[in-house]
């Protein structure tokens, strides 16, 4: 290697993969990680439009992957494009999820399926085709998995989602374990967040609606986005060096756990 080569490879900016990274929280935290000098894979499943545009801000340390996280060979070949072109991660956010609202007497199988293979399953597939070269390059590195509130306290009309929040929260503990000391892995659960999603579903449009949300947490208003990334940042930066295997939650004083 030359030494212009060598100047030019320590110069490359550190990579991060961000799955659900095109819109809402995950969005915000492409920004960050782009912002902190990352060069970001942003995975997503369906909204092209929202991918293309993140694609325009954020050019050139953003680049898209349409991949379904449920799929644990589509996966597999995503990620090996993206280790091929820009080397191992240093952060992996596994953020991506869905919700399919039933009673539980009423959950079909393919409700049940679907979102845990997305929120659970397709965690470890991500982490599953990552983690090898992470530990492998010899760098430290983070994964932050993203949680839900529920997936500690329950709610009506969730038990796949819970479940699968739930089951995140021991992943992540367990991964902590097997990954160390190369690779931290903590479980970053925010509360309720302005996105589009959030006011879709709990018609926060509504003044009554969201009157009533507020009036569940302390600090008596919903979180910005950024607020979120401020605890991701958190996270994968120095500060947290000695922090693994940990649940942070960012919820406004809503559920004191």
């Amino acid at each position: 290697m030359t030494e212009e080569t060598a100047t030019t490879a320590t110069a490359l900016p550190p990579v991060a993969v961000v799955s659900g990274g095109t819109r809402g929280i995950g969005l915000a935290f492409s920004r960050r990680l782009v912002k902190l000098g990352f060069r970001v894979s942003a995975l997503y499943r369906s909204d092209e439009e929202g991918a293309r545009a993140a694609e325009r801000e954020l050019a050139p340390r953003l680049n898209t992957v349409r991949v379904d996280l449920s799929d644990g060979t589509a996966v597999a070949a995503a990620t090996e494009a993206v280790l091929a072109e820009y080397g191992p991660p240093t952060v992996l956010v596994n953020n991506a999820g869905m919700n399919i609202d039933r009673p539980f007497l009423e959950m079909s199988h393919d409700d049940w399926r679907r979102v845990i293979d997305t929120n659970l399953s397709g965690v470890f597939y991500l982490t599953r085709a990552l983690a090898p070269a992470m530990v492998a390059s010899g760098a430290a590195a983070t994964i932050v998995n993203v949680g839900a509130t529920t997936g500690i306290r329950p709610r009506l009309n969730g038990a796949n989602y819970c479940a699968s929040k739930a089951g995140l929260l021991h992943l992540t503990k367990c991964l902590a374990l097997e990954l160390a000391p190369r690779v931290r892995v903590n479980c970053l659960i925010p509360g309720n967040t302005e996105t589009d999603e959030l006011v879709e579903r709990f018609n926060l449009n509504d003044p009554d609606s969201r009157r009533r949300m507020l009036a569940e947490i302390p600090q008596r208003r919903i979180a910005d986005p950024d607020e979120i990334a401020d605890a991701l940042e958190f996270l994968v930066g120095p500060n947290s060096a000695y922090m693994t295997g940990q649940k942070l939650v960012v919820d406004g004083g809503q559920f004191m756990w």
